[in-house]
């Protein structure tokens, strides 16, 4: 672009002014070079801001389980004082003290041998995935019959 003045003679000054115009608006080379590392580094922080995320849920949640375990644990212990307030109850109102303790344990044992037999029962039912094996045999033959006929 030549700029001329009222004379016909380019004006440097003038052309210098225009040249300075254009140079500080960015090209499109430079606008999508400085929108791709806008956006890494954007994607670099979210990705980073999950992680953080990430790891404070995980170790709340590693934490809770700790604690729910210990809950269990505790309460299968205090079960054992149940079962000797049962005995105890017994032996005051029923029978001799020993007594009362062979019952609390009988009931225990036929309980356990309840629960095999139930086990025992649920494992017998368990069968093999015939239709997933027939099935992946038969995609093997396929398979190989249609590699020999290459």
């Amino acid at each position: 672009m030549t700029l001329t003045n009222a004379n016909g003679a380019v004006s440097t000054e003038q052309a210098n002014q225009a040249v300075g115009k254009h140079a500080a608006q960015p090209t499109v080379g430079q606008l999508v070079s400085e929108a791709s590392t806008h956006f890494s580094t954007l994607l670099h922080s979210e990705i980073e801001l999950a992680k953080l995320e990430l790891k404070s849920s995980v170790k709340n949640a590693g934490t809770g389980a700790v604690f729910f375990v210990a809950a269990a644990i505790l309460l299968v212990f205090s079960l054992t004082f149940l079962f000797i307030a049962v005995g105890e109850t017994l032996a005051r109102f029923l029978v001799p003290r020993w007594v009362a303790f062979f019952i609390v344990f009988g009931f225990f044992v036929v309980l356990a041998v309840l629960l095999v037999i139930m086990g025992i029962k649920k494992v017998k039912r368990v069968k093999a995935p015939e239709r997933t094996i027939n099935t992946s045999k038969e995609s093997v033959a396929y398979l190989q019959s249609n590699i020999k006929r290459r």
